[in-house]
């Protein structure tokens, strides 16, 4: 009985909390999605060569998240950085460049 009111409860306070990914609309999270790629593709457009956006579709609940990847201008190699884009002030911000062998460490 006490695990059946645990369940009850839980159920209970689940369907209070808003559901993120069904908050907006497809088309909604669609433009975020395209506003993510267009912003952080610009912000490292002056150190990758023809890069490439590769973008959470629904990010968290308050950062929209993308891995921008490419190669360096003047260098060989891939290098990737992760932009965080401020969902309510749509700045973002772009980490620290991780390096191919950084990237390999992490499989």
């Amino acid at each position: 009985m006490l695990r059946l009111t645990r369940i009850a409860a839980t159920l209970a306070v689940a369907s209070l909390v808003p559901a993120v990914a069904f908050a907006s609309s497809d088309g909604a999270w669609e433009e975020m999605r395209a506003d993510v790629s267009t912003k952080c593709l610009a912000a490292v457009a002056d150190s990758i060569e023809n890069p490439k956006a590769v973008v959470d579709p629904f990010g968290s609940e308050r950062f929209g998240l993308a891995l921008i990847s490419g190669k360096p201008k003047g260098a060989d190699g891939t290098v990737t950085y992760i932009c965080v884009y401020d969902k309510q002030t749509k700045a973002v911000e772009i980490g620290s460049e991780l390096t191919e062998d950084v990237m390999k460490a992490a499989q």
